[in-house]
């Protein structure tokens, strides 16, 4: 039986166990051999108890964290008490082990004390070649499991410390990529290690009683904070759905996802019985990878400060048909996840704003992983995978977010730099869509567009994307977002328009390939933005001349009397006011104000970080209308 820890302790030991965690993403991220690790952080670090629970988590992609309590049940399953110091475990099993998909692969350690087994370290992350139909796994028409590469039920890759030679032959063996797959396990490795030790220093200080007391804990707290805030909500019930352009395989056929919300007390059910069968695509998921959605939804709900653990795990209640899109039965494809993952994210919590309508939002851009794969002229096996974000919808306290990944995602645009130095290709473009966002009394966020050349003799182009049908929805009158596109354009100007979800298309040395991400929606009626916030927009080349007239219902004269205005000054009219009240175009606040900058390549002006991908060496300079702003933010106390 466990006992209080006094409350000052166990802050401590709560953020200690955060530290630790901050500690490992950054070390896998560091010692990542893979652009998608290195670059793109599609890896997440994590403690757990004895028993899987989470209990220390600071996770980049928090989908992570509802599948990794399943990755150490599988071990435990598969070796009981045959699990020892110095062992490292792996799995990328989604229905043995519960990860996301194949291409994820899971690095388990155990923690002991003594002889006692007290906690697991370990790290989920995207490995850039396992096997399968394509280079890079990701096969966008898979219809069945075993064409999305080699399948690793939890296997021991260390024993007692010593690499398992035979299986780091089999796992070399059956990747395009052997050295990239390899250095980031072992970084994997190295930093459940380092969980390890610093685990270790931690129950040497306080001692082990403290510290399991802490676990139990962590747990029962982030529980109670979460019913308390469930009691504050209305009972009822609400129901929302969301939809997916398609599988991969049937083209003209959307994917449904319905949720239906009921909340009683302290408790919260979610029934998605009424989704859609599973598919012949590869957009089918696991229960375990569904709940970790709820979780993300629920806590960046509530309270974005709540740790994510099993207290949460404990609250949010489920429903899943055996046979659906959500618990689809072996061996049904899994590579394309995140189409569902952010689905079903995007369906919750519209149901859940119901109950608190001021938190409500309009949809979002989507995902999406691109992926350019073939060999060098030296015969080496490159793979180009990237992370490509999109835009959050409007929302009641603003604007959405441009050219960012959303939810569940959270990765980070692979810099251009990196890839033009590693991969024979060369980004053309790479900027903000004019027009791309809803319109809205807060506009959605603009989608980004990247252009790329192919610099190798041949290669291959892999899309795992979406809302190229199904635009981002607007709320309270908001208009919808842009969709997506993608294109294949040849050196004689053949171009070839291509779905949301597509793997091997060719491409040939000077081909184009251009990838077009869709906007946020809006939120609330387009005609009650201040004139002022879509002048800025028209200046920032977020919004055209005609757009603001047309969806927005500005004056046109006057619209051309504040443009000719700004010209003549060069400066926003916005910027001369004498006690400003700065809204920015983006959720990244004054300091992406202040930091926005014009890309030549573009043409459009931009906050750098956002959507530019140029060095401040290469083809950055400062815009004349934004360097006089910057004397504006500065002086001004108005924070966003």
């Amino acid at each position: 039986m466990t006992r209080r820890v006094d409350p000052v302790t166990l802050q401590v030991l709560v953020s200690r166990l955060s530290g630790i965690v901050q500690e490992m993403q950054q070390n896998v991220f560091r010692t990542g051999y893979s652009t998608i690790v290195r670059e793109s952080h599609d890896a997440s670090c994590m403690l757990m108890d004895s028993g899987g629970e989470v209990i220390g988590e600071h996770a980049v992609l928090p989908l992570h964290v509802g599948c990794m309590p399943a990755v150490v049940r599988a071990i435990v399953a598969s070796f009981g008490a045959d699990i020892h110091p110095g062992d490292a475990f792996i799995t990328n099993h989604p229905y043995i082990s519960g990860v996301p998909h194949a291409m994820d692969m899971a690095v388990i350690t155990p923690v002991f004390h003594g002889d006692r087994l007290i906690a697991y370290a370990g790290s989920i992350a995207h490995k850039s070649d396992l096997g399968g139909v394509i280079p890079g796994t990701g096969y966008a028409q898979a219809r069945e499991l075993f064409q999305e590469g080699v399948q690793y039920p939890p296997i021991r890759l260390m024993s007692g410390g010593v690499m398992e030679r035979d299986i780091e032959a089999i796992l070399r063996a059956n990747s395009r990529t052997p050295d990239l797959i390899m250095g980031d396990i072992r970084g994997q490795i190295g930093v459940a290690r380092l969980g390890e030790r610093r685990l270790a220093e931690t129950v040497e200080k306080y001692g082990v009683d403290t510290v399991l007391d802490v676990f139990a804990d962590v747990h029962r707290v982030s529980e109670e904070r979460l019913r308390a805030a469930l009691r504050t909500w209305p009972d009822g019930a609400f129901e929302a759905e969301s939809f997916v352009d398609t599988d991969g395989i049937n083209l003209d056929r959307r994917v449904r996802y319905h949720v239906r919300v009921e909340k009683h007390g302290d408790r919260i059910h979610f029934d998605f019985s009424d989704c859609d069968d599973q598919v012949a695509g590869p957009i089918n998921i696991q229960p375990a990878l569904a709940r970790s959605c709820l979780y993300y939804a629920i806590v960046g709900f509530v309270d974005p400060t709540l740790p994510n653990n099993a207290g949460v795990a404990r609250v949010v209640e489920t429903t899943f048909r055996e046979g659906s899109v959500l618990a689809a039965h072996y061996p049904a494809p899994h590579n394309t996840y995140m189409a569902s993952t952010i689905a079903l994210t995007e369906a919750a919590l519209q149901a859940m704003s119901q109950f608190v309508p001021a938190r409500q939002h309009a949809g979002n851009g989507g995902v999406g992983a691109n992926s350019i794969t073939g060999k060098r002229t030296d015969g080496s096996t490159f793979v180009q995978y990237e992370l490509i974000g999109s835009a959050y919808g409007g929302r009641a306290g603003g604007d959405g977010a441009s050219a960012i990944d959303v939810l569940l995602s959270n990765g980070r645009t692979a810099p251009i730099e990196i890839l033009e130095s590693e991969y024979p290709t060369r980004v053309e473009r790479f900027e903000l869509i004019r027009d791309s966002a809803g319109a809205g009394k807060s506009r959605g966020g603009i989608a980004p567009r990247r252009v790329y050349r192919m610099l190798a003799p041949e290669a291959q182009w892999t899309l795992r994307g979406g809302r190229h049908e199904v635009p981002a929805f607007g709320v309270h009158g908001g208009n919808k977002g842009r969709v997506g596109v993608a294109i294949r354009r040849t050196p004689a100007g053949e171009e070839t328009r291509l779905p949301s979800r597509f793997s091997g298309v060719r491409l040939e040395a000077g081909d184009i390939a251009v990838l077009e991400k869709a906007g946020g929606g809006g939120f609330g009626d387009p005609r009650e933005r201040p004139f002022e916030h879509v002048l800025d927009d028209v200046l920032d080349g977020y919004v055209s001349r005609e757009a603001a007239i047309a969806d927005y219902g500005v004056d046109a004269p006057r619209l051309d009397a504040a443009l000719a205005e700004t010209t003549r000054h060069g400066e926003s009219p916005s910027a001369r006011r004498s006690s400003p009240r700065l809204r920015f175009p983006d959720a990244r606040g004054s300091a992406a104000r202040r930091r926005a900058r014009v890309c030549t390549r573009g043409r459009i002006p931009r906050p750098c970080g956002s959507a530019c991908g140029r060095s401040r060496t290469r083809s950055i300079r400062w815009s004349a209308r934004w360097r006089s702003r910057t004397t504006s933010i500065s002086s001004s106390t108005t924070v966003w």
